[in-house]
């Protein structure tokens, strides 16, 4: 039977339905939005998965070119592997539901939320979000939701709610918001330099949709929901569990403060190691597992117990304290811009690398074709933690990468300014905090050393939460440990004057936004003390560009002389670039771009082009090239195209019997435009250039020898360069 719920968002209703597709699956949900439909179908396995400390959880996004009448692009005429964005819609969906689920049920679960159809006005990936959860609300799969999301655009100083592309690409701010019921569990997106309290508006103004957005999906549950899989604790208490804790708890609590991250863990490693040695007798086989549970307990309750009571961390850094930060630029010899941020045991080798038109990055997707000049790729090796482990690119380093980006992208030059591609890669050198964060700190550094005009620095810092009851305490720059045994992770960069990106994960139910206010004003003066320490290593663009890079000259001609500088077929351009080595662009307003490997090549190209645009000026002095010898004098080329004729009585000003005694052709001469007459015909003389050295040099002290021996030699056939 088919069921609907309708929510009016704005200009459209976001419209949810179950019962017409997909109704083998343990749910379904078809959301449509306007132009944009997404259907979200969840299943689950039916065996349980014994021993898993996680939530199998796997989200696959998917967008189908024929949703906007599209062909795939390339040779295979289907859609492939996910490409980044599906793979960032798929983290927006994952990240607000995963802690929603039980880890008890232990059972494989997959979301697939597919975009069938788009308008291309509105984003398909907030209907995506609504759907997904509302699948999983229907379905038989036990579930603590339901989750709303919305977008805020901040535009004309006021708040758009789920805006069109349009409008994104005009805001201040755009910001994915989701949540439940209870309060805000996921915040994400980008700004142009916008102030902490427009944030904090955005997610208030957020949180009353995401409670209308929840309330249809429990309205639609009661309409059409299964009954929930019955999940059994089979698990029972730990006989041991008492005892264990007894005995390692003031063991850990002197191994949980040993500075030092490899030698921290160790140290806990040993207590437990200790711990299974000690009972070992009384133990069963398989109780590993159940002891590894009580130590994450123990490590959980004392740390979270110092930083809540005495304000004290781990590695003994009070709640606003930031970890010592070193910067150094110019590490690398060959690179166009290099730079090594190193923040506690965290650290990110930044380069840049710059381009041309040609390395652009085409985008080919539902949304329309589009190209993307400026790049950031973030890699996580697993040395980064001391591990083994295969090298590649997961879901974990696009969605850092992305972030990163995010905040780099809103002070970046325009095109036309710095017509440059820039790709920015992050090599996580050594990880325990937030090397996303340090990724945006090296990539500045790395920027201002490869000489881009960005617009000021960006600095991130990632902020973390412990709660308890009626307190809090919040962190800056959060360690890893902190991350897995806290309650938020809440990123923000900025600059000085704003927030440029920001990515928050809450994991209790909510926060209210007092917690959100304070964490931001930390946020910011963390924020401002990082920036300080970077501009002291360098504050300003590196002055010229590397050598090593490619150089890009752009100018404006005359639309009417695009035909000269491209010649018939093609010819003129073509020898340009046979002799120089450069790719020349020509638009039809006239902008003209030269790209060429080395700064020589680009010069001699633009020297090439202006003389061709150049008229001829009385008076002026040529170094021409000899095409054509007759009787009574020679004909010059002085400029691409442009011949003038040297009479015989111009070639010397002595006698000359025949014009082959002192030229031939092809060869390369000084001469000086000495008229153009009423028909346009340019008259040379190499007489007068001789005449005016002559004249110059005789003026000259203590060089008279020299003076006559080159006026002397100007008399004689010049020689064939």
């Amino acid at each position: 039977m088919l069921h609907q719920v309708k929510l009016r968002i704005g200009d459209e209703d976001l419209v949810l339905e179950t019962g017409r597709m997909a109704k083998q699956a343990n749910g379904a949900v078809l959301a449509t939005y306007a132009g944009s439909a997404v259907l979200a179908t969840v299943c689950c396995s039916d065996k349980k998965i014994e021993d898993l400390d996680y939530i199998p959880l796997s989200v696959e996004y998917n967008e189908k070119y024929y949703a906007a009448g599209k062909i795939p692009g390339g040779f295979i005429k289907r859609e492939g592997r996910p490409k980044d964005k599906e793979i960032l819609v798929s983290r927006l969906i994952d990240r607000p539901m995963r802690p929603l689920f039980n880890k008890e049920f232990k059972r494989e679960i997959q979301i697939v939320p597919t975009t069938i159809s788009t308008d291309q006005i509105n984003p398909p990936d907030i209907i995506a979000m609504a759907a997904s959860s509302a699948a999983v609300m229907i379905s038989d799969i036990p579930f603590n939701g339901p989750v709303g999301a919305v977008r805020v655009a901040f535009l004309d100083d006021g708040f758009i709610i789920n805006p069109t592309f349009d409008e994104i690409e005009r805001a201040k701010l755009d910001i994915v918001v989701s949540g439940t019921e209870e309060g805000i569990t996921m915040v994400e997106g980008g700004a142009k330099e916008i102030s902490e309290d427009i944030l904090l508006k955005a997610i208030e103004e957020a949180h009353g949709y995401i409670k209308e957005i929840c309330r249809i999906q429990i309205e639609l549950t009661e309409l059409a929901g299964k009954e929930k899989i019955a999940i059994s604790d089979e698990k029972g208490e730990f006989p041991l569990k008492d005892k264990i804790r007894e005995w390692a708890y003031p063991k850990m609590e002197e191994a949980c403060f040993v500075a030092g991250k490899q030698i921290r863990s160790a140290a806990i490693k040993k207590v437990k190691e200790e711990a299974l040695s000690f009972f070992a007798e009384d133990m069963e086989e398989g109780q590993e597992k159940a002891v590894s549970a009580v130590f994450e307990d123990i490590e959980s309750e004392i740390v979270r117990k110092s930083i809540l009571e005495r304000k004290m961390r781990t590695d003994g850094r009070k709640p606003e304290d930031i970890r010592n930060i070193t910067c150094e630029v110019d590490v690398l010899p060959r690179t166009h811009g290099s730079a090594l941020f190193t923040r506690g045991e965290t650290q990110a080798l930044a380069v840049t690398t710059l381009g041309t038109v040609y390395d652009e990055q085409i985008m080919d997707d539902i949304e329309g074709d589009a190209r993307k000049t400026f790049m950031l790729h973030y890699n996580f090796p697993p040395y980064s933690v001391g591990e083994t482990g295969r090298l590649g690119t997961g879901r974990r380093e696009i969605g850092h990468g992305h972030l990163a980006e995010r905040a780099i992208s809103a002070v970046l030059p325009s095109k036309d300014k710095f017509p440059y591609t820039i790709r920015i890669v992050s090599e996580i050198l050594e990880s325990n905090g937030s090397s996303s964060m340090a990724t945006v700190c090296g990539g500045t550094l790395s920027l201002l050393n490869a000489g881009v005009p960005i617009k000021k620095s960006v600095a991130g810092i990632a902020m973390g939460l412990v709660t308890d009851s009626d307190k809090f305490v919040i962190l800056s720059d959060i360690l890893g440990e902190e991350d897995h045994l806290g309650d938020m992770d809440f990123k923000v960069a900025g600059t000085e004057d704003g927030i440029t990106a920001f990515q928050m994960d809450i994991k209790i139910a909510g926060v209210d936004y007092e917690i959100l206010s304070k964490a931001l004003e930390q946020a910011k003066e963390g924020r401002k003390k990082i920036l300080s320490i970077m501009n002291d290593t360098i504050k300003e663009p590196r002055s010229s560009i590397s050598d090593f890079a490619p150089k890009i000259m752009s100018m404006h001609i005359d639309p009417d002389k695009i035909g000269a500088v491209i010649g018939s077929g093609g010819k003129v351009i073509k020898g340009i670039s046979e002799k120089t080595g450069a790719t020349i662009n020509i638009e039809d307003t006239g902008d003209l771009v030269i790209y060429c490997k080395d700064k020589k090549g680009a010069e001699e190209a633009k020297a090439i082009i202006e003389s061709l645009l150049e008229e001829p000026e009385v008076g002026k002095i040529y170094n021409g090239t000899v095409k054509r010898i007759m009787d009574f004098g020679a004909f010059i080329e002085i400029l691409p195209g442009k011949e003038g004729l040297c009479h015989i009585s111009k070639l010397s000003d002595k006698h000359v019997q025949k014009v082959t005694d002192v030229l031939e052709e092809g060869q390369q001469v000084t001469v000086k435009l000495i008229e153009i007459d009423r028909m346009g015909r340019l008259n040379l003389s190499i007489r007068d250039v001789n005449e005016d050295t002559s004249e110059n040099n005789s003026h000259s002290d203590g060089k008279g020898q020299e003076t006559r021996d080159h006026g002397r030699r100007s008399y004689h056939k010049p020689r064939r360069r």
